[in-house]
């Protein structure tokens, strides 16, 4: 049967009385009166009729099953929203939505728990507004979820939540910030247009992306990453520009289709993305986006060693000044000498040979190495300490 509600104001126990009896629900633009708390139909001192409720106990968890769609388009929840185990309990219960479960624009006015719960269907929360405590904590997601353009007046949880297909949060606001700890992202992901209204960096550690190789985190470290520098933390910020970086680099490699065409076509894109490799080996390996500066230290110190090396070998032709000849350079002197070569100092006491060209040719290759890391570091730093 439906129960389908328009323009109305419409009791909390109704509605409960309606998923008790199996029914599917459509609700368009009526206020819901009371707390619509999903636990009362547990409750024995309720005067619910449940003979038709689906209710699955293992050991010590009742899940309660809505076998229909549950849909609230454009409403207003006066009151508290619970698909969620009381607090007293929180393994105790759990809400199983077996197909759609759509809140579009609507607006809920009170707490919102959907903790635990299980959206095997479409979730829809595209143009929410939750002006107190939203907790999707521990919900899992099989399949897609949109709160695109919602608005997170209070705090949004979503910590230990797994979303295994695509997940929108476009243009969403956390204005007092979000908790994404845990979380688990098994397919699309997009947090384009994400912000945070007060000055409160969301909390995101183990967040996991199975699609991570193709860029699929790419906006979520953005919205970290302004979220962060609009509180001051200018670390974080450097951080999210790191992993956002490093996503982009993926997404321009590989694409976010690269599973689904053909093989001819990703081997052509591989081969085109060949092209990316100075900016893999110098941008992101080396220089970490200017993230990294300590990266370029090592790497001149490598270089710096590695030539001292040579130059203090019998195949090195060093002419010293001094000596008036040529002469195989100390371990010291073979030091001295890649150190004044790779910051391009060159006192002229030790030179290469005019007559040897592979210590001419690894002379230049040094300086050239300097010169570059040198400004890489510079760069490095000031971008490193220059923030804010």
């Amino acid at each position: 049967m439906l129960f389908q509600r328009e323009n109305q104001r419409v009791s909390a126990s109704d509605i409960l009385q309606s998923i008790a009896a199996g029914n599917e629900i459509k609700i368009l633009k009526c206020a819901i009166t009371g707390t619509l708390d999903i636990n009362r139909l547990l409750e024995k001192d309720e005067n619910f009729n449940v003979s038709d409720l689906k209710v699955e106990s293992n050991e010590d968890i009742t899940a309660i099953v809505l076998r229909e769609s549950v849909e609230f388009n454009d409403c207003v929840f006066e009151d508290n929203v619970y698909f969620a185990p009381p607090w007293d309990k929180p393994s105790h219960v759990e809400v199983v939505f077996e197909k759609n479960a759509i809140f579009n624009s609507s607006h809920f006015k009170g707490q919102t728990r959907f903790a635990k719960a299980k959206f095997r269907g479409y979730a829809g929360f595209d143009g929410c507004i939750f002006e107190r405590i939203a907790v999707f904590r521990n919900a899992i997601f099989a399949g897609s979820a949109m709160f695109r353009t919602a608005v997170f007046t209070g705090y949004g949880l979503f910590n230990d939540a797994v979303f295994k297909k695509d997940v929108g949060f476009t243009n969403t606001c956390f204005a007092k910030g979000g908790n994404f700890t845990d979380v688990k992202f098994f397919d699309r992901t997009d947090f384009s247009g994400v912000y945070a209204m007060s000055k409160s960096v969301p909390v995101y550690e183990s967040v996991w992306f199975a699609r991570q190789r193709y860029g699929e985190d790419e906006t979520f470290w953005r919205f970290i990453k302004q979220a962060a520098q609009e509180a001051g933390h200018y670390r974080l910020a450097g951080e999210s520009f790191f992993n956002e970086r490093c996503a982009h680099l993926c997404y321009r490699f590989f694409g976010r289709d690269f599973d689904e065409i053909s093989l001819p076509q990703k081997l052509a894109k591989i081969a085109a993305g060949i092209k990316l490799l100075p900016e893999l080996i110098f941008g992101r390996l080396l220089f970490g986006y200017g993230e990294r500066p300590i990266r370029v230290l090592f790497a001149s110190l490598i270089i710096i060693l590695v030539c001292a090396v040579y130059y203090a070998s019998p195949s090195a032709m060093i002419y010293s000044r001094l000596d008036s000849e040529v002469r195989q350079l100390s371990p010291m002197d073979g030091l001295y000498f890649s150190t004044i070569t790779f910051t391009t100092l060159g006192f002229g006491d030790v030179h290469p040979a005019p007559v040897h060209l592979p210590t001419k040719c690894v002379t230049m290759i040094e300086a050239l190495s300097g010169a570059c890391l040198m400004a890489l570091f510079v760069v490095g730093l000031s971008k490193r300490y220059s923030r804010g």
